[in-house]
């Protein structure tokens, strides 16, 4: 079993708190999907931006991420605690960059996303196991939101002519 913080730690820890998703990596069953699912108000807000802002929010958060998602990891002794779902924010964000707008495009979005996050083909099952560190916590799931959005836009392209 992992380490693990506990609500009250996070509070007082923002850095904690970032990467435990603002509580949501707490969560007892698929902390990684709780992340996913805390993400999606906050998707909604970044989504009211230009698309070069969104951009460099992603970039951004990426970017930050990087040590808060290691500080939180080393805190605990892990490589990649469960909780740690900043990733996971991100990865669903960089996922819906470019996705058309709708309810349906979000669950297809969230759906592919998790996907690749919990299968992790390659490369991102090679990352996972060979890049340390809070930059490894990221990479994986920009791969999967890279992915995520490939296939979203895959099948955007064949759908879009039937309509």
């Amino acid at each position: 079993m992992q380490p693990n913080f506990t609500f009250k730690q996070l509070l007082r820890n923002p850095n904690h708190m970032l990467a435990f998703g603002f509580g949501s990596g707490l969560a007892p069953f698929a902390p990684g999907t709780a992340g996913t699912v805390a993400a999606i108000p906050l998707f909604l807000l970044l989504n009211m931006l230009p698309a070069e802002l969104y951009l460099a929010a992603c970039a951004l958060t990426f970017v930050v991420g990087i040590p808060i998602c290691g500080a939180s990891a080393k805190a605990l002794g892990v490589k990649d605690h469960s909780g740690i779902v900043w990733d996971e924010f991100v990865g669903f964000w960089v996922t819906m960059a470019f996705a058309p707008s709708g309810w349906i495009w979000l669950v297809l979005g969230f759906a592919f996303f998790r996907l690749f996050d919990i299968a992790k083909p390659w490369p991102i099952s090679w990352v996972d196991r060979n890049v340390g560190g809070g930059f490894g916590i990221m990479l994986d799931d920009l791969l999967a939101g890279l992915l995520a959005a490939a296939s979203l836009a895959f099948i955007s392209y064949i759908i879009a002519p039937l309509f």
